[in-house]
């Protein structure tokens, strides 16, 4: 998903940095809808396994001071090991989607208001 994220996005910096016709920026406009709703979605998955992981590794220090058992700090540390990319990941799609976002409003301004039926002309 890291791969397909930084290609679009290269994809519509130089798309933005172009000029082109009406009709160029309404199918931009659309595909950029559709891909931002993908990544939303992505970003609201990633957002649930990140915070999931990060309430089992507090569980598992707090379980561990309770009891003291080493297998505890074994497997909280196997969540700490399994939390660092899962935030890695969460920040490189949330950093992506607002980057899209700035694209959205640069490509807002080029559809024609007769498009009004589009969501968010």
């Amino acid at each position: 998903m890291e791969k397909r994220l930084k290609e679009y996005l290269s994809y519509m910096a130089d798309f933005i940095t172009t000029d082109h016709s009406g009709e160029e920026y309404l199918r931009a406009y659309k595909d950029l809808m559709t891909q931002i709703a993908f990544f939303q979605h992505e970003r609201l998955i990633h957002l649930i396994v990140t915070v999931t992981f990060a309430i089992l590794t507090l569980m598992g220090v707090i379980a561990y001071v309770m009891t003291s058992m080493l297998l505890l700090l074994v497997l909280t540390f196997l969540f700490i090991i399994l939390l660092i990319p899962y935030i890695r990941h969460y920040y490189i799609l949330e950093n992506g989607v607002q980057k899209l976002y700035t694209y959205y409003d640069s490509i807002k301004v080029y559809i024609p208001t007769s498009n009004s039926h589009y969501p968010f002309t």
